[in-house]
């Protein structure tokens, strides 16, 4: 409206200096004396008026384009160019018309619909697309309403996706489910110039019943879960008790064998000890009792059977060493 009152205002006032102009000329070849004509002041006033809206008809073609839009031009309705953030000059008057689009990441809500899983349940669902624009010119030319079409094409892949999955599945597979609704509408927007950076389910709501159901499911679970883990539990303390007096058997065991070992060690170096003590007396024998030998032995055994305080009745006129050492022992008759 501004650009039609614009072009009108500048008509009129060329088509007055135009009027003026012709006047004037008029006057000036009939060479009439006198104070200037109306049609001189008229051609003037008319003349600047024409240069005034000239002046800022041009500049009106001045536009500002943000860093976060792209501005798509138009020249009588024919695509020109694509101005980017800056400043950018269109013709003035109508000429040439821009039209700014977004190219920041963008979100879509998708409204929510009933969709029917693979096991023929119901299931309310909704989600989040966040996309951005990276053609402006696809986006406007390829398709008629691109925020319209969106989520309508949105809504088409989800019925696709969960209809293929039990209602089990789509809960489970959240993030499966977003990234194959992802490629799927990718590939279908790529035609419009509009890449999708990711969908988001918000919800998937089952009927009241089968809500309830599941809510059952998962507490019997939880509750089987739950007794497992207390028969581990009470296994696991078992099991660490019978090890422990495992442990404990085998330490008394081992303790034991040790002393056993000791014992027979301790033996050992006593009849070594004898043995040695034996050798050497029997070496010392040899040494200082050259060819008495035997009679170093009478003497030994009669050290022995001395030792206990044991009386013995020896015959006159006998060896008390050949009394021991042949064995005429006679007894002592009790009274």
């Amino acid at each position: 409206m501004k650009k039609t009152l614009a072009s009108i205002v500048l008509a009129t006032g060329i088509a007055l200096g135009a009027a003026g102009a012709a006047e004037a000329q008029y006057d000036y070849n009939t060479r009439q004396e006198g104070p200037a004509p109306i049609g001189t002041i008229l051609s003037y006033l008319g003349l600047g008026i024409g240069t005034a809206f000239v002046a800022s008809g041009a500049l009106s073609g001045f536009r500002k384009v943000r860093p976060f839009e792209d501005g798509l031009i138009e020249r009588f309705g024919k695509y020109r160019r694509t101005a980017k953030p800056g400043l950018a000059y269109i013709a003035p008057l109508g000429i040439d018309r821009m039209y700014k689009v977004p190219i920041q990441e963008m979100r879509v809500d998708v409204p929510p619909q009933e969709v029917i899983t693979k096991d023929k349940l119901n299931a309310e669902v909704d989600a989040i697309v966040y996309y951005r624009i990276v053609d402006t010119q696809k986006a406007l030319y390829g398709i008629q309403n691109y925020e319209a079409a969106i989520p309508s094409i949105a809504q088409t892949t989800l019925r696709s996706v969960i209809g293929g999955l039990s209602l089990a599945e789509t809960n489970e597979k959240r993030q499966a489910i977003n990234a194959q609704i992802l490629e799927q509408l990718d590939r279908q927007t790529e035609t419009w110039g509009i890449d999708i950076i990711r969908v988001e389910l918000q919800k998937i709501v089952p009927p009241n019943d089968v809500q309830d159901s599941m809510n059952k499911v998962v507490i019997a679970e939880n509750k089987r879960i739950a007794a497992s883990d207390l028969a581990t539990a009470v296994e696991m303390e078992a099991d660490g008790a019978r090890r422990s007096e495992i442990k404990k058997a085998e330490g008394i065991a081992r303790s034991v064998e040790l002393q056993a070992a000791a014992n027979a060690k301790a033996v050992k170096l006593k009849a070594e000890a004898e043995a040695a003590a034996i050798q050497m007396v029997n070496e010392s024998a040899e040494k200082y009792f050259k060819g008495n030998a035997q009679r170093f032995r009478e003497l030994e055994v009669t050290e022995r059977a001395l030792q206990n305080n044991t009386k013995y009745v020896i015959p006159q006129g006998t060896s008390l060493v050949n009394v021991l050492g042949d064995g005429q022992v006679i007894p002592v008759q009790q009274k």
